[in-house]
C-alpha cells in the first residue's frame, strides 16, 4: 500500500564495478551483495525529487519549495529475506532538512543534510553537492546523447522494486512502485567526488553511465519488518 507519492527528474546513473568481497563488508547482516557477471556494482545517482506528498493530496502550490529538492544516493544492489532484490544506501544526500529528520527517524536510511544543487547550461546537466559537517562532496556534468534501448545489465541495474534499511537493530524493507525508467546514453564532462570515498570505497574504475528524463509516478510505500531465517541466511 503507497504512501507517498513523487516524481524523480533529471537522473544520471554512474555505476562502477567493485569486489564482491568489498561491497559485502558494508552491508548488514541480513543481507548479502548481488551480483553481475562476478561483481558487485556501486551507483551515483543525483537526481531532482519532486511533488513529493502523501498519496491522495494534490500538490499545494504554497507548499512547492519544500516538495521539490535534489537529492543524491550512493547505492548498491543486495539479495535480502527470501532472496528479493533490492537497494541498500550506502549514503543519502539532501537539500530537505525536513525529508532528512524523518526518514532518519523513521526508517534508518542515513541521510544527510547538503548544499545540493542542478542545474543545465549549454546542453549539459550540471549536478553538485556538499555534505553538510563533513568532507563529502561530487561535481559532475553530463551531457545526454540518444535515447537508447537498455539491455539487460542496465534492467539490473535500474530495475529495483524495493530499498532495505536498518532501525534499532532492525532490517525493514520498503516497496516502490514506478514505471520503467527512460534510458539516454551519456557522456561524463566532468566527475569529481568523494562520496564513495566517505563510504568506505576505493577509488573507483571506469563508470558505465546513461542518463534519464525521469519517472513521473513513482509510489512509496511504508518500510516492514523483512523476515530472517534463524539460520542466518534469507529465507
Amino acid at each position: 500500500m503507497p504512501v507517498l507519492r513523487a516524481r524523480w527528474l533529471d537522473q544520471p546513473f554512474v555505476h562502477w564495478p567493485f569486489p564482491p568481497a568489498l561491497v559485502q563488508e558494508l552491508l548488514p547482516p541480513g543481507l548479502v551483495v548481488d551480483q553481475y557477471d562476478d561483481q558487485a556494482w556501486v551507483s551515483f545517482t543525483p537526481f531532482l525529487m519532486a511533488d513529493v506528498r502523501p498519496l491522495g493530496l494534490p500538490v499545494s502550490r504554497g507548499l512547492d519549495r519544500l516538495a521539490t529538492f535534489p537529492e543524491t544516493n550512493l547505492r548498491t544492489y543486495v539479495k535480502g529475506p527470501r532472496d528479493r532484490d533490492g537497494l541498500w544506501f550506502l549514503s543519502l544526500d539532501v537539500a530537505s532538512p525536513v525529508l532528512a529528520l524523518a526518514a532518519r527517524t523513521a526508517v534508518g536510511a542515513p541521510y544527510h543534510l547538503g548544499d545540493l544543487s542542478v542545474t543545465e547550461h549549454d546542453g549539459t546537466r550540471c549536478y553538485a553537492g556538499t555534505r553538510r559537517g563533513g568532507n563529502a562532496s561530487y561535481q559532475l556534468r553530463i551531457r545526454p546523447g540518444a535515447r537508447s534501448e537498455p539491455s539487460d545489465h542496465d534492467v539490473w541495474l535500474t530495475s529495483r522494486w524495493r530499498a532495505y534499511t536498518r532501525r534499532f537493530g532492525m532490517l525493514l524493507e520498503t516497496a516502490v512502485q514506478h514505471e520503467p525508467w527512460p534510458l539516454c546514453e551519456a557522456t561524463i564532462v566532468e566527475l569529481r567526488e568523494t562520496l564513495t570515498a566517505a563510504a568506505g570505497l576505493r577509488p573507483p574504475a571506469e563508470p558505465l553511465v546513461h542518463y534519464s528524463t525521469g519517472v513521473r509516478d513513482v509510489r512509496i510505500g511504508v518500510a516492514t519488518p523483512a523476515a530472517i531465517h534463524t539460520a542466518g541466511r534469507p529465507t
